[in-house]
């Protein structure tokens, strides 16, 4: 196993990650190639392919942005489980050959079919819950139609922006990116995002998204009041039953706009879908409030996998 021949990911290599991902249909929302695209210049990823798989991974990740659980050494490589037929049998196998990493957002089946593999232990590996970046995940009827008292807030909201408001709502096509962006500046210039590195980032892996539109694919939807831009949003399938919701922004200026967008995109995107993932809070407790409004039927639990460091035993 060679990481050194490791490459960034370009659009070019979107065929290559969407032959994986449908044959490995994945339910954690970091795999679709457009949110790894959008994201790879925060996360600096590099990939292989490897025995079937993608593995992919980051030199610098831990080292700049966040710092790994053992702190004691500064050269940690930063891994999202591989995508493939047995990624448990290749993350032993990068334990091995590697030593000195980390991985994250490894989901909960994973680690239970490598905690039953005695090469776990031996290894000294931990897997512990990365609670904050959980999946939310909605029954797509319950959140479009909104019926009974446990949405009447998100209900109330919605008809406030209906009757409030001149409004016109249009799914994605190229000649509206600009009118996203247009929001997204704006967005951005309220929040002060040149002053949030969490924000900033978000923002150009935005704008990496809407810029590669129409080679990545993925849906959109854009809701204007007197033809100025209220909201957007954007997400994709994520497998056969799951719509993924990458981005969804609003206007504060417009009462119940968030609730808006929401409503009118699951009425007129992805209607195969029975399921939809609205992705993780990352600890904010703004947007947990926000998430946990929906009523989630059930969490997609992610994990990090690490090596405990051993003890030095003295005679």
């Amino acid at each position: 196993m060679d990481l050194n021949s490791g490459k960034p990911i370009e659009i070019t290599d979107k065929d290559l990650f969407d032959r994986y991902l449908k044959k490995y249909p994945p339910y954690i929302s970091e795999f679709t190639f457009t949110n790894l695209f959008m994201w790879r210049n925060y996360y600096n990823f590099f990939f292989i392919e490897y025995k079937e798989h993608i593995i992919l991974f980051s030199y610098d990740y831990l080292k700049d942005r966040k710092k790994p659980i053992n702190t004691d050494s500064k050269n940690y490589i930063y891994m999202f489980p591989p995508i493939g037929p047995n990624p448990d049998n290749i993350i032993l196998e990068l334990f091995e050959a590697i030593g000195n990493l980390e991985i994250h957002r490894v989901p909960e089946d994973i680690c239970v079919i490598l905690k039953k593999n005695d090469k776990f232990s031996k290894l000294n590996l931990e897997c512990i819950e990365d609670h904050n970046n959980w999946d939310y995940v909605y029954d797509k009827e319950e959140i479009t139609n909104l019926v009974g008292n446990k949405y009447r807030q998100n209900r109330r909201w919605l008809q406030k922006f209906i009757s409030s408001y001149n409004y016109e709502f249009q799914l994605l096509t190229g000649n509206l990116v600009e009118k996203c962006k247009e929001l997204q500046l704006e967005w951005c210039i309220m929040r002060a995002c040149t002053e949030d590195e969490s924000l900033e980032a978000e923002q150009n892996a935005i704008y990496e998204a809407l810029n590669n539109f129409d080679i990545l694919g993925f849906s959109g939807g854009l809701l204007c009041v007197d033809n100025k831009c209220a909201a957007y949003t954007f997400g994709e399938m994520l497998n056969e039953t799951t719509l993924v919701i990458h981005i969804e922004k609003a206007h504060m200026e417009y009462e119940g706009s968030y609730q808006a967008i929401n409503n009118f995109f699951l009425k007129n995107c992805c209607t195969n879908a029975t399921y939809v993932n609205r992705e993780q809070d990352l600890g904010i407790e703004g947007l947990r409030r926000a998430k946990e409004s929906y009523k989630p039927i059930r969490m997609v639990k992610k994990n990090i996998i690490f090596q405990r460091k051993r003890e030095n035993k003295t005679q």
